[in-house]
């Protein structure tokens, strides 16, 4: 494989930083193959980072900054960043940190974690950013080489206040049916009294679909319910915008792998529920989940929830993982929970003053004391 010039090189072991739409294209090939060798998650594939890319980078301003670590013709190590602007601040964060829920390095079993220090000081270097942060870190993440104290030229990342839960249901069910036998009694009774009042309305289908079925549609009806779920709210997400077809861009990254699978609650053919979700490493993940609030009496939503739940089991499947989100309903049926962590780096000033302020406002509220200080964007 040709590649352009690294900008630096240590050893066998070459460094590069990706900046361009046109070169991000070029390392693909090489990126998969990294990401199908240590078996990386959907959120740091090619294909992931490449459809986020293609509506982000008009949306806002924003500048890639992928990190990659070549041994010849073979990419070893990919660190995808990205610089996003919020508050006045410029942001070093994980590339497409806002419609992914795990963040992470890959990295292949040889690469020394002195080329990640390497790296890690080279994208310091190249500027453009008041602060780095780096969030939604599982605990086993290969990302620890970057927090080291003695990192030359590079940006010394601090464990930082802001975590976030990520809930998931896991067990050793021999199906579906063992799973629900075992809810509380309250539980399953809500879940066919929600069945019997839908099924009132007409005939009640839970369904997967089939790889071969269009899924556009599906895609539009969860866009539509979501933007008039964040209008009511006074939210926004890019992720839902009817133009720009973000979503639909993931999902087709998503299907390109092999791990989508969409499900649907209809009731007469109407979709009245509907969650996005893709399988890996024995897990359904659950990405988008969404319900029409005109059925919301009967909960759609929990019916949905609660049949792919059952599905996962019956084929085979060992954990549902809700991804991140405190949301009451995920708690209520996870076995177990893991916190992700984040870091923080400071470049310029202008982020120190802002983190500065930030860990002052905590201080404050800790203590009772209300402040008028503004702290970091919560999104970052």
């Amino acid at each position: 494989m040709n590649h352009a010039l690294p900008i630096g090189t240590a050893g066998a072991e070459q460094l590069e930083i990706v900046r361009t739409s046109e070169r991000l294209r070029e390392i693909g090939p090489a990126w998969t193959e990294l990401w199908t060798n240590v078996d990386g998650l959907i959120f740091q594939s090619h294909d992931w980072i490449s459809a986020w890319w293609e509506t982000a980078s008009v949306q806002a301003p924003r500048s890639l900054r992928i990190g990659l670590v070549w041994n010849g013709d073979r990419l070893a190590a990919v660190v995808p960043l990205a610089i996003g602007r919020r508050k006045g601040l410029r942001f070093l964060e994980w590339a497409a940190v806002s419609v992914s829920d795990y963040g992470g390095i890959l990295m292949a079993p040889d690469c020394r974690p002195a080329a990640l220090l390497r790296i890690w000081s080279r994208l310091s270097a190249s500027g453009g950013f008041d602060l780095a942060f780096l969030n939604r870190m599982r605990p086993h993440i290969n990302a620890l080489g970057l927090f080291a104290s003695d990192i030359r030229g590079g940006i010394r990342l601090r464990p930082n206040h802001r975590t976030e839960v990520s809930h998931r249901i896991s067990g050793t069910w021999p199906n579906g049916a063992a799973w629900y036998d075992g809810l509380s009694k309250k539980t399953r009774k809500n879940y066919r009294h929600g069945c019997n009042t839908l099924e009132k309305s007409g005939k009640l289908q839970f369904r997967l679909l089939a790889p071969d079925e269009a899924v556009e549609p599906v895609l539009d009806r969860i866009a539509d319910l979501k933007r008039k779920w964040l209008v009511e709210r006074d939210r926004r997400s890019s992720l839902f915008d009817q133009e720009k077809l973000t979503l639909h861009n993931l999902v087709a990254a998503l299907a390109r792998r092999g791990v989508l699978r969409l499900f649907v609650l209809e009731c007469d053919g109407v979709v009245i529920a509907a969650s996005v979700n893709f399988v890996q490493k024995g897990t359904l993940m659950c990405w988008v989940t969404t319900y029409d609030p005109d059925f919301g009496a009967a909960s759609p939503g929990t019916i949905l929830i609660m049949d792919y739940t059952r599905w996962s089991f019956d084929n085979g499947l060992k954990t549902v993982d809700f991804l991140c989100g405190g949301e009451a309903f995920k708690e209520r049926f996870a076995t177990e929970s893991v916190t992700l962590n984040s870091v923080i780096g400071t470049r310029t000033l202008r982020g120190m003053l802002a983190e500065r302020m930030d860990r002052i406002r905590r201080a404050l509220r800790r203590d009772g004391i209300r402040s008028n200080a503004e702290s970091l964007p919560e999104e970052a």
